[in-house]
């Protein structure tokens, strides 16, 4: 409560310099703030977006401009004059310029990069000329390095006269002549060492750096494993060009997730937040998944269609129907899940195929017996109350008992199996979404138990 107090009171704030219509004022206030609270004025105040960045001063401005949503972005840039959003392009970190322009369409890319200075323009082109979702997309060239015979008090020399300009300096990196990267070491190894220790002799060689055409995911997981703040990026032949940072690994990573989320949900990617999404647009993306899970509908009735004869001959095994196929649906989504998590998290990899099916194995057979004696006993209770089952009532329990322990271990299995397929095959396994895989299971799950009634009701029912 005391958030949104604050948040009223900032808007009201807000209103009321507004309205003396100083800009001196009116640009002091807005300095005053938290970037995030001058981000959430301009969510509130869509009307105001170029202004408010306007009237920051250009550092505080491109601060703000780095987190907003793209939409957002897009919008302020078209309405700032021509003067002003040449400063705040040309004031923006690469990294995060190179975020933002990579979304737009090519005519417009090509007017904006006119506005930066030579300088601006040749770091902006490099980064946008590497592979879409690749590290080097990602990179920024702001950062320190210093040669290995340097002493520490020159590294501390060297970080005073260019640090201002470095996305960190938490992190110091050390090349040789050609340009290639040696280590890196934390500041607090200069700090507390003596001024004339040789920078060789705090180095020890294990570096860890990602390669400029990794893909971003790529470097999520290392950034994970090794709990650093930033990484070097190098060429083929280990040349540094560039560092990555946590922050922008972090929005890799927010990225990913909402995109495989919405995988999973059985709808293509976003690229856009959903309200701002063109209704034809957002068509697209859902029509494809709902197209082919109709088709799997289809073939759940043509299933149904084949086994006609036998459903009219014992009409109570279409009352099980619903129950076989969602134990089967409902496995295998819970299966897919799983495996699709572990696999973003780094838990387990395709060459792990063969443990997971036999943990999935042991984990169907358990989830199937339970479920079965569970449909075993509502048929023996029904059976107490009601002579719907006839003499053959044993044998009825019996089906869907099998039935259901099959139809579970089934989904399991391909539920487990269906995302590493596609990763095998360079898809994302988050296309093999919970819906796909119920409609998958559904079909099968049909086919097996009417296979098992005719097997086991056969000669008696049938």
């Amino acid at each position: 409560m005391s958030a949104e107090v604050e948040q009223i009171s900032m808007q009201t704030q807000f209103e009321d310099v507004l309205a003396t219509n100083d800009d001196h004022q009116i640009q002091q206030f807005l300095d005053a703030q938290n970037i995030t609270d001058v981000a959430d004025l301009i969510y509130e105040n869509e009307e105001h977006e170029a202004f408010i960045i306007s009237h920051l001063s250009i550092h505080r401005a491109a601060s703000l401009f780095k987190i907003l949503e793209h939409p957002t972005q897009e919008n302020i840039i078209k309405a700032l004059p021509p003067s002003k959003t040449a400063e705040l392009l040309n004031e923006l970190p690469p990294d995060d310029r190179t975020s933002f322009l990579e979304d737009l369409p090519n005519e417009v890319v090509r007017e904006l990069l006119k506005t930066l200075n030579p300088e601006e323009r040749r770091i902006t082109l490099s980064l946008l000329g590497y592979p879409e979702n690749s590290v080097g997309r990602l990179m920024t060239p702001d950062y320190i390095y210093v040669h290995e015979n340097n002493t520490v008090q020159e590294v501390l020399n060297i970080i005073r006269r260019v640090g201002k300009n470095s996305e960190t300096i938490d992190v110091i990196y050390v090349i040789n002549d050609k340009g290639e990267l040696l280590d890196d070491i934390r500041i607090r190894e200069f700090i507390l060492s003596d001024a004339q220790t040789k920078v060789s002799d705090l180095m020890d060689e294990r570096v860890i750096s990602l390669n400029v055409n990794d893909d971003q995911e790529v470097a999520y997981e290392v950034f994970k494993m090794n709990n650093r703040v930033a990484l070097p990026v190098t060429s083929e032949t280990k040349k540094l060009l560039g560092i990555v940072t946590i922050d922008d690994v972090l929005w890799v990573a927010s990225e990913e997730f909402t995109e495989d989320i919405q995988r999973i949900g059985g709808t293509e990617a976003l690229e856009q937040p959903y309200l701002e999404m063109p209704i034809f647009q957002l068509y697209k993306k859902r029509i494809i998944w709902l197209f082919i899970l109709f088709i799997g509908g289809l073939m759940t009735i043509s299933a149904m269609h084949f086994f006609e004869d036998m459903i009219a001959k014992v009409t109570m095994l279409a009352s099980f129907i619903p129950i076989i196929i969602a134990s089967g649906g409902n496995t295998g989504s819970q299966a897919a899940t799983l495996i699709i998590q572990a696999m973003a998290l780094g838990e387990i990899t395709l060459k792990d195929w063969w443990r997971i099916i036999k943990r999935e194995i042991i984990s169907g057979l358990l989830l199937g017996t339970t479920l079965a004696l569970l449909g075993i006993a509502i048929i023996f209770i029904w059976h107490l109350f009601s002579d719907v089952f006839g003499e053959y009532y044993l044998s009825i329990a019996f089906t869907i008992g099998l039935s259901i322990m099959g139809v579970v271990l089934w989904g399991t299995l391909i539920g487990s199996m269906l995302p590493l397929i596609l990763k095998r095959l360079g898809a994302d396994p988050a296309a093999s979404s919970t819906p796909f895989v119920a409609t998958l299971v559904d079909v099968t799950g049909l086919i097996i138990y009417f296979s098992v009634a005719v097997i086991v009701l056969s000669g008696k029912l049938l």
